[in-house]
Formats: structure tokens, C-alpha cells, sequence
């Protein structure tokens, strides 16, 4: 049967293909997170992560050069610490002399021209393992709000760029905003974690910073995998109470959310590619189930493809590395 219309004509060659390609991702797109520990001239592997490190300030300096060679323009930086700098109130978290807002301080130095992002909640530093004030068993909310105030008026003044409010507090994009207005920071960006969904996709994460929480779950604040909608409620609300960026996490389980963003505002749209994610993806080409290269590309394309303008993953760095190189 003859047909005037033969879409293999636009697949025949490699040049045309590419001429004829929808989606294209870029070193420019990746956030790298990357993680801090205490001490001098500590690397240590993160098990259930292969190939992500924890690194002392010194070494995470060496590891940011390297990435920065590679194009890679932002970085987020997640402290683990010792249960020794946790207590109730996560007041390790806006300590100016703590580990984690010094680093701040020295990468920026370091690095004036990166996009320096880092984390506003408690349960890095909170003793309960929780993103809130914990009574009687009950996350506060209200409360909290003081607590994650303080926690970005420090970044802010260490030279953060951008904040990354993650814990799904109510209120909390305004708040932030206001304490930064206040005192100065009008262009210092709010990335908001928008629709983070309470999902089993943050296990290795969570030994990474060894913050998982001492009793319970997160489902009293972070989305209900099954919910659509509710992310509407969440980026309306953050817009509005002045996010520069809205976030969906996890990622490639929920594309339908990060098109769904993507369709309905006018602000970028930022997605997580979790610890999780990178973890299935890694064992799987451990084992010689897949190929492991065409998977990280074809999934962080795939998150590309769903309407992300940025991509936080652990695949930055290895993923840099093919993109510089089909770009020879």
C-alpha cells in the first residue's frame, strides 16, 4: 500500500535524526548533590550508592574542581553529622560556626561562578529524624517555621544562591521569603520542593545522611503517592508565596507530575532523580541486567523529555562525561 507519509525518512541517518531531535540534554540541566562530612581527607563510599561519596570539606573541594571541569555549573550540598551535633531543635542547623555553613562559605569562595544550593530542614540535625519540632509524637508545623527561618538567613549570608526548603512544612516558601527580604537577600532564589511525595525511593539517601526518623513516617507531611491534584494546591501555593522554582521528587516515577507542572506555570520546573532511582539503575547494570550507560541517558532524557528545565541527580558527573564526549 502506498502512503504519502513515511516517518522512517526522518529516522535514516544519525545526522538527520539528530537534525530532527525534539529534546536535548545538557551538561547545563544537572544539579550535582554532593555530600559533607566532618574531618580532613575523608572519602568514604556510600554502600547502597555505588560510585557516590561522602567527603570532608577538603576533598569536596577536589571533587567540585573536577565537575566544574566538566561544565557542571551547580552543586547542592547535604551535611551528614554525627549524633553528637543533634538535638530536638536541629540548632546545629543555623549555627554560623557549624561545619555546614562554613563549607557553604569556603565552596563559594572557592567557586564564585557556581550555582551553590543547599538544604533548609531539620532532619539532618535533629536528634527525632524528622523535618518538624516533634511533641507527643506530632511533627509541628508552625513551630517549625522559626527554626527553618534561621536555618536560611545563614545560608543566605554564607553565599548561598539558591534554597532548597525540602521538608513539605505549610507556609514555609513565604516565610523563608520574608526573612530574606528582611534582611537584605532580595536575589538569593527559593527552589521549593513543591510535590515531594513520601515515597520508598529515599532509602539510600537516608543512610547516606543517616537521618532517617527515629519513630514513624513522613506521610503527615510529605504527598501521598497516589495524589494529582494535591500537587496543584502545593505549586499554587508556593508560587504565590514566592518560589523562583518548583520541584517534583522523585523523578522518573512520576514524569505525569513534572509535565503536569510544566504544562500549568511559568516558573522552572526542577526534578529530583533520588537516591533510589540511581541505586536500581546501578545494581541492575552491576549484575549485567542492563547496560548501565543507555540507562542513566535514556532516564535522565526521559525526565528532560517530561518538561524539566533542571535535574537534580547523582548521575551528573557520569552523565557530563558521555554528553562532553559525543560533543568532541
Amino acid at each position: 500500500m502506498l502512503t504519502t507519509r513515511r516517518p522512517r525518512r526522518n529516522r535514516k541517518s544519525a545526522a538527520i535524526r539528530a537534525m530532527v531531535q525534539e529534546t536535548t540534554l545538557s551538561v547545563n540541566d544537572f544539579i550535582y548533590p554532593v555530600f559533607l562530612i566532618e574531618g580532613s581527607d575523608k572519602k568514604e563510599e556510600i554502600v547502597s550508592m555505588p560510585g557516590i561519596y561522602r567527603y570532608s570539606l577538603d576533598l569536596l573541594l577536589k571533587e567540585i574542581q573536577e565537575c566544574v571541569a566538566l561544565g557542571i555549573k551547580g552543586f547542592c550540598v547535604f551535611p551528614s553529622l554525627g549524633d553528637d551535633k543533634k538535638d530536638k531543635y536541629a540548632t546545629e542547623g543555623h549555627n554560623k560556626d557549624s561545619l555546614y555553613i562554613q563549607a557553604l562559605a569556603k565552596i563559594k569562595s572557592e567557586f564564585p561562578n557556581i550555582a551553590l544550593m543547599t538544604d533548609i530542614a531539620m532532619d539532618p540535625y535533629s536528634s527525632d529524624g524528622h523535618d518538624g519540632i516533634v511533641e507527643n509524637g506530632e511533627i509541628l508545623n508552625d513551630e517549625t517555621l522559626e527554626i527553618l527561618g534561621k536555618m536560611a538567613l545563614a545560608q543566605a549570608e554564607a553565599g548561598a544562591d539558591i534554597l532548597g526548603p525540602s521538608d513539605m512544612m505549610d507556609g514555609r516558601v513565604g516565610y523563608i521569603r520574608n526573612v530574606l527580604d528582611e534582611a537584605g537577600y532580595t536575589n538569593v532564589s527559593i527552589m521549593s520542593y513543591t510535590a515531594k511525595y513520601a515515597s520508598a525511593f529515599y532509602g539510600p539517601f537516608r543512610d547516606a545522611l543517616d537521618s532517617a526518623p527515629k519513630f514513624g513516617d513522613k506521610k503527615t507531611y510529605q504527598m501521598n503517592p497516589a495524589n494529582t491534584s494535591e500537587a496543584l494546591i502545593e505549586a499554587d501555593l508556593d508560587i504565590e508565596e514566592g518560589a523562583d522554582m518548583i520541584m517534583v521528587k522523585p523523578a522518573l516515577a512520576y514524569l505525569d507530575i513534572i509535565k503536569l507542572l510544566k504544562d500549568t506555570y511559568d516558573v522552572p520546573v526542577t526534578a529530583y532523580n533520588v537516591s533510589g532511582e540511581y541505586a536500581m539503575l546501578k545494581a541492575a547494570a552491576e549484575k549485567g541486567w542492563l547496560e548501565g550507560e543507555k540507562v542513566m541517558m535514556e532516564g535522565l532524557l526521559s525526565i528532560k523529555r517530561a518538561g524539566a528545565d533542571i535535574i537534580l541527580t547523582y548521575f551528573a558527573k557520569e552523565a557530563a562525561k558521555v554528553l562532553n564526549k559525543e560533543n568532541e
